[in-house]
């Protein structure tokens, strides 16, 4: 298995195979929840084709043997409306971090490590854009197994095996689970 991880930006019809058909009942998620949740369901596919357009882009992409296999959105936490307004997750301090806000990995790929190597991806994109930390806000397991729908904030081992530290509780849940706010600092 041969996986590489890539920007989104130029390649929304990669992000359109892993996110849109993850439930195609609700037209899919498309990671608009969290960049502007005001956005209609039939107008979100052409919103993220917007956004992958141009640099930085709405995150990262995971490829297995060169077919797109999952996703994580991270960006600077400004551009995510719902973070910016948020009032159960807090700010740690004033830098402008980047934030990782979901994971999606197609089900034909699961149970192959690949959330490891989305965080790791996302994060050297963020340093390569020049981002002085990283955040996310994964569930605390207390060692069970988390269901998919809960689990795509990730897990709170997913980020201590990458390095990052609890930087601040929240009050946020996830499939009534606790979240923290994990942080990881990139230094200058």
């Amino acid at each position: 298995m041969v996986t590489d991880v890539r920007p989104a930006t130029g390649r929304f019809e990669d992000f359109a195979t892993v996110v849109g058909t993850q439930r195609p009942d609700a037209g899919g998620c498309w990671c608009t929840a969290y960049l502007n949740s005001s956005v209609p369901n039939a107008e979100r596919p052409a919103y993220m084709r917007d956004r992958c357009a141009s640099d930085p882009g709405p995150g990262v992409l995971v490829y297995v043997d060169e077919e797109p296999a999952g996703w994580c959105s991270v960006a600077p936490r400004s551009t995510y409306r719902r973070l910016m307004r948020s009032r159960t997750i807090p700010f740690v301090d004033e830098q402008d971090v980047w934030s990782v806000v979901c994971f999606v990995v197609r089900p034909a790929f699961r149970r192959r490590g690949l959330m490891h190597v989305l965080l790791a991806g996302a994060v050297e994109h963020a340093a390569a854009h020049g981002a002085p930390a990283v955040e996310g806000y994964p569930v605390e397991t207390g060692g069970t197994r988390v269901d998919t729908i809960s689990g795509y904030v990730g897990t709170v081992e997913l980020f201590e095996a990458a390095g990052f530290v609890r930087a601040a509780p929240t009050r946020a849940h996830s499939g009534h689970r606790e979240r923290w706010l994990m942080r990881l600092e990139l230094g200058s």
